[in-house]
């Protein structure tokens, strides 16, 4: 079965109805609803005239597995068309679509903006490889907007963006940063993985290149590592070449799972999301907590612009508690039994982490007691307030 297009029900497919139908052609398939798993290195011709087409750079069907296979084509194809891009490229992590894809747009010389709140790794590689490589790397307050322009200069070539930011939860004016980006031709980068295709689409503020987390919310099952970017017409010819110059690509098993975990990603997300809100609107009212850093909750700072971009919000945020010592967060995690202590977020999974204080170049952290960051998962809310809160009035025991 083909997937319907928008033409032919004359008016367009909402996001729940494209998850389901994107990048399917059971025709090409043996009527398969799935898109098989297609693994290989070498792809043969069957005559001259045939290899020479499988050349060209935008031939979906490439000359080697390197390029895609149709599992790859079939990701891609549905990711793109969720995001409202041009064309998406796959990539082993979500950290390599971040780097390859900062790598693809600049050279020596170049003056790079990120976000104060952007994601450690990524800050890491900014810092420590771009700056290297002889790029200016600087960062601007999240809450910047229009403002940015005062740190532009000739010769900026990216600047990256993150809304919500990550551990902190800044919402930023992405459509602001974006059209002052513009006037002096940089390209605008978004890390999109919070939101997700669904809950924000970054091509209509104004973004150059949304990058994806798929082992996150995508693939939805923490069982694959996947990252992928999608980019605008402007942009694309820039990271296509830069992906097939680095080597880029992704498993084929892992391209499967994150095609099967789209199929169900509204239905999740919606869990998440409200599973996430009940339970950040249940720690504010704890005594221990001195802030829930989540943009849905009315009381957040970056409420109003989170209303204005967003359709939705996901099952990850954070919270402050109050100042404690070691032996008080110790016992709020030994008493925790439905939240793991484990990195990544956007299973089934809830999971609760303890983090280090946020690197900040452009205003100090603002906060004295520990941050945690939490993952709502799809168990009972009621079971996942009452275990979180039983954990925390244990921690006061030891203080």
């Amino acid at each position: 079965m083909q997937a319907p297009s928008s033409t032919a029900i004359d008016r367009p497919l909402q996001s729940e109805t494209m998850l389901v139908h994107a990048g399917r052609d059971s025709v090409s398939h043996g009527g398969m609803v799935n898109t098989p798993v297609f693994r290989g290195s070498t792809i043969l011709s069957s005559n001259l005239d045939e290899w020479e087409s499988r050349k060209t750079p935008d031939n979906p069907m490439a000359s080697y597995g390197r390029f895609g296979t149709p599992t790859t084509r079939a990701f891609e194809s549905a990711l793109a068309q969720l995001e409202g891009g041009h064309r998406a490229i796959v990539f082993p992590s979500g950290l390599s679509a971040c780097t390859h894809s900062l790598m693809a747009m600049v050279g020596s010389g170049d003056h790079v903006l990120l976000s104060d709140s952007v994601y450690g790794p990524t800050r890491a590689f900014a810092t420590q490889v771009l700056s290297r490589l002889g790029i200016a790397v600087e960062f601007f307050d999240p809450h910047a907007g229009a403002q940015i322009r005062q740190q532009l200069r000739p010769n900026t070539r990216v600047v990256f963006v993150e809304s919500p930011g990550s551990a902190s939860f800044e919402v930023q004016d992405v459509a602001a940063i974006a059209a002052q980006a513009h006037r002096v031709d940089a390209i605008v980068m978004m890390d999109n993985t919070w939101a997700t295709p669904l809950y924000f689409k970054p091509f209509e503020h104004g973004v150059d290149v949304s990058i994806q987390a798929a082992t996150k919310y995508i693939v939805g099952h923490s069982d694959a590592l996947l990252g992928a970017a999608t980019a605008n017409e402007r942009a694309w010819p820039l990271l296509q070449r830069a992906a097939h110059d680095f080597g880029q690509t992704a498993g084929p098993d892992d391209l499967y799972l994150a095609l099967r975990g789209l199929r169900s990603l509204s239905v999740r997300l919606r869990q998440h999301g409200a599973n996430g809100l009940a339970l950040a609107e249940a720690l504010q009212q704890h005594p221990l907590v001195a802030q829930v850093l989540h943009p849905a909750l009315p009381t957040d700072p970056g409420h109003a612009l989170w209303r204005r971009d967003f359709s939705g919000a996901s099952g990850l945020f954070a919270m402050v508690l109050q100042p404690v010592g070691r032996p008080a967060l110790r016992a709020f995690f030994e008493r925790l039994e439905l939240f793991g202590i484990g990195l990544s977020w956007g299973g089934y999974e809830s999971l609760a982490l303890p983090m280090d204080r946020p690197t900040r170049t452009v205003r100090p952290w603002a906060h004295e007691g520990p941050l945690i960051r939490i993952h709502a998962g799809l168990e009972s809310c009621d079971d996942l307030i009452r275990d979180m809160l039983n954990a925390l009035d244990g921690m006061a025991l030891h203080l």
